[in-house]
């Protein structure tokens, strides 16, 4: 392995970027200050559900340093659209579901605690928020309706009149009629209800924008998952106007999870006020705002049956859910709901028929939208909990019910019945290695150690798939200039992931360039032409396979040229250590060399996914519970992982613990909870959303067993969303087992996310009580 190669694909590389924040170097959106820049405040509504009778901004305009105060009235005036959803979907009877204007200020009625009423600008923050307090908005208070389960109720408020019943679609996918065959043919049904908790995405750093218009043109900067995506939707939804209007800029970003992808309404307001000032305006969130104000992620309640035969084989699955969109449909809501996970309900298990129905329902709650997983986590939540209930059912080991129907590798490649094409994967195999890494056959006397220290000890256990390395097309630009410094150009957006060390290492394998030589250009829609953004775990497995096409369009882009320094034709050069090499001869030019010559040269490609990936795996959890106090401690976690093929394993690494992290969160803690009468969010702040810490988490024991992807250039799978997918299920099988070991707790089969300690003692204590009324 030479100096280069040695930062290729599968070497573990520390992070080039790491040094520079590390520094304090990062550079932020809020760490931006323009000259000029004026400053904004939202005014948001403290109400559920309200008709505004009065919004006066005339004294509040007066005050020391107001710049300027926009409401509804202003936004109608200018033209400006509300924000977009993207999602259109057919309901069962072929009709199109409900999509309400979605304004990005309240107009004459607010629909949730946080909706944005009023946006002011002035020269500083105080006086901005000192103005915000002195609009004298009326509210004339509705009934509320937040309670998902309830949504449909006949007696429960109606939030949109064009929307019966609080429904915004009623979508099907699946054969309806096999399945319904399969169920009348079975013996055995089992049927549970699930409810997968509404979680807010919490990243380390809140929505900020700051925004100017010059020269007929906008520009904005802003924290983003994608600028691309949020230029197409300001420039073609809300504005109206050419993209070539809009410069879209994002540097560093402090996590997104999901929402930073879509556009929040701050971005255009910001557009709007510094129109119209002709200065820059900023505004940057607080943490109360992303609670309130930011889309939240999850929020369904499932029904879901399997008929099964005498060998406890699943023969049907029949799913139905409540999806809770919120007061408004965000731009890829009812995909989340829908079409991005209910196909992966089937999991890896070999299931002949499959149905899911799935009613969105409009509440008086934050709009939700894309959170780490999208739709998949829900579905892998579902099928596992169903698995472990048809051991419990049968009395069979939740590891024999999975082999039982787990696809046999002879059976690959795979159409699942609801229409997903697993291309590859070892999954029993997968789980009898986690198992074995976990030492499941040392379980028994931990338990019993545990016991005599007053702890239950349970073991979960679950597998997962997810569908990834989608959302279209993605196109990189490789430019060497003449000193041979390397600029590399991608629409994917690095917000925490690694993507400078991961394109350099996939640039060191192919080309032999050194890492340190790269510079990594994204988030700018000036430089980079094109691009669909970060989410569902893309960038590396499409923009990696663009780039390697891009690395072999450069490759041949050289040949030609050294094949005219070197007097031979260009198909006779051997590339080799990083050196062209002319044959039978000691003559050779390296990439710089030929680069100097050409007075630059650059390479193109552009890869657009046929299918998806199926990343996929086990997970297994030692957790104990404390029986005076219901407190839980995770002693032990396993995972192992099929993620096709590792770029830079600490890389990979760290996506993994980071989604364990947040799948732990909401099994164990995280829940945004809304007052059933008032509609108030109780859980606006980390005071009451409480966060998983550092100690939850024991050491993670992590591995791989990686069978490359047939539908991916590198074989990459994706792994960016494992960790949240295959976690919630897994600690939940855990807490139920280790209740199962109470005396008298054999009947307990679930217990509801999040299972805080007080629900987990409140468990116990019922245990108890009918234990003595026995």
């Amino acid at each position: 392995m030479n100096s280069i190669t040695k930062f290729g694909i599968g070497q573990t590389m520390t992070r080039q970027e790491d040094i520079r924040l590390l520094q304090g170097q990062g550079r932020y959106s809020a760490d931006l200050h323009w000259p000029h820049q004026a400053v904004a405040f939202v005014l948001r509504s403290p109400q559920s559900h309200a008709e505004i009778t009065r919004l006066d901004t005339a004294a509040a305009s007066k005050m020391p340093g107001v710049l300027l105060i926009l409401t509804h009235r202003e936004i109608d005036a200018e033209g400006l659209n509300g924000l977009p959803c993207w999602t259109k979907l057919p309901n069962r009877d072929g009709t199109l579901g409900y999509i309400p204007e979605r304004p990005l200020l309240a107009k004459n009625r607010v629909r949730f605690v946080g909706e944005p009423v009023a946006f002011i600008v002035a020269e500083s923050l105080n006086q901005a928020r000192s103005a915000a307090e002195a609009i004298d908005v009326v509210y004339k208070s509705l009934p509320s309706a937040t309670v998902t389960a309830d949504a449909l109720n006949q007696t429960t408020p109606q939030i949109w009149p064009d929307a019966p019943q609080n429904q915004a679609f009623d979508w099907q996918q699946g054969a309806e009629e096999a399945t319904n065959r399969a169920f009348a043919a079975a013996k055995n049904h089992l049927t549970v209800t699930l409810v997968n908790n509404r979680v807010a995405s919490s990243p380390m750093e809140p929505r900020a924008a700051i925004g100017k218009y010059e020269d007929g043109k906008f520009t904005l900067h802003s924290p983003t998952q994608g600028v691309h995506v949020i230029r197409d939707c300001l420039s073609r939804d809300i504005f109206k106007l050419p993209a070539d209007d809009f410069i879209i800029l994002s540097d560093d970003v402090g996590g997104g999870f999901g929402p930073k992808l879509f556009p929040g309404p701050e971005q255009a307001l910001v557009l709007s006020a510094a129109r119209r000032l002709g200065r820059p305006v900023k505004w940057v969130g607080e943490r109360s705002d992303n609670f309130m104000g930011e889309v939240h992620g999850r929020d369904n309640v499932t029904t879901a049956s399997i008929a099964f035969d005498d060998q406890a084989r699943i023969l049907a699955l029949r799913v139905e859910t409540i999806a809770n969109m919120g007061a408004y449909l965000s731009p890829f809501g009812p995909m989340i709901a829908t079409k991005a996970g209910t196909g992966m309900l089937t999991g890896l298990y070999d299931i002949p028929t499959a149905v899911v129905r799935v009613h969105g329902v409009f509440t008086n709650t934050v709009p939700v939208e894309a959170y780490r997983g999208a739709g998949r986590p829900e579905a892998t939540f579902v099928i596992e909990r169903l698995v472990d209930h048809l051991a419990y059912r049968t009395g069979l080991d939740r590891t024999e019910v999975r082999r039982r129907n787990l696809i046999r590798p002879e059976q690959l490649p795979y159409k699942t019945a609801l229409g997903q094409h697993y291309d590859s994967g070892e999954f029993a195999a997968i789980m009898d290695a986690a198992l074995a890494r976990s030492d499941q056959a040392g379980f028994a006397a931990r338990r019993v150690e545990s016991l005599k220290r007053g702890r239950l000890r349970g073991l979960g256990l679950a597998t997962y798939v997810e569908a990834c390395a989608g959302n279209g097309a993605e196109t990189a630009v490789i430019e060497m200039a003449a000193d041979g410094s390397v600029t590399l150009l991608i629409g994917t957006q690095n917000n925490g992931q690694g993507h400078e060390t991961a394109y350099a290492q996939i640039l060191a394998e192919t080309l032999g360039i050194d890492p340190q030589r790269v510079t990594l250009i994204q988030g700018d829609t000036r430089r980079v032409k094109t691009g669909n953004g970060t989410g569902g775990s893309r960038s590396v497995p499409i923009g990696g396979a663009a780039l390697q096409i891009a690395n072999q369009d450069f490759l041949a882009k050289s040949r030609v040229k050294a094949a005219e320094i070197l007097g031979c034709a260009a198909d006779d050069l051997r590339f080799e250590d990083s050196m062209l090499v002319k044959p039978d001869s000691n003559q050779k030019l390296s990439l710089v060399e030929v680069a100097a010559a050409a007075n630059g040269l650059s390479g193109t490609g552009t890869f657009t996914p046929s299918q998806a990936t199926y990343p996929n795996g086990c997970h297994v959890v030692e957790l104990e519970i404390e029986v005076a106090t219901g407190a839980t401690t995770i002693d032990r976690y396993t995972v192992v992982d099929d993620f096709g093929r590792t770029i830079n394993p600490a890389l990979l690494a760290g996506q993994v613990y980071g989604g364990i992290a947040q799948g732990v969160g909401q099994a164990l803690l995280e829940e945004c909870r809304y007052d059933a009468k008032s509609g108030q969010l109780l859980t606006a702040s980390f005071m009451d959303y409480a966060m998983p810490r550092g100690t939850l988490l024991p050491m993670i024991d992590f591995s791989l067993r990686n069978i490359p992807c047939q539908t991916n250039p590198l074989g990459i799978k994706g792994a960016g969303e494992a960790g949240a997918i295959g976690a919630p299920p897994t600690i939940i099988s855990a807490i139920v087992d280790a209740l199962q070991s109470l005396d008298g707790g054999a009947e307990i089969v679930h217990i509801d996310m999040p299972a805080t300690s007080q629900k987990i003692w409140q468990m116990i204590q019922e245990i108890h009580a009918k234990r003595r009324a026995a």
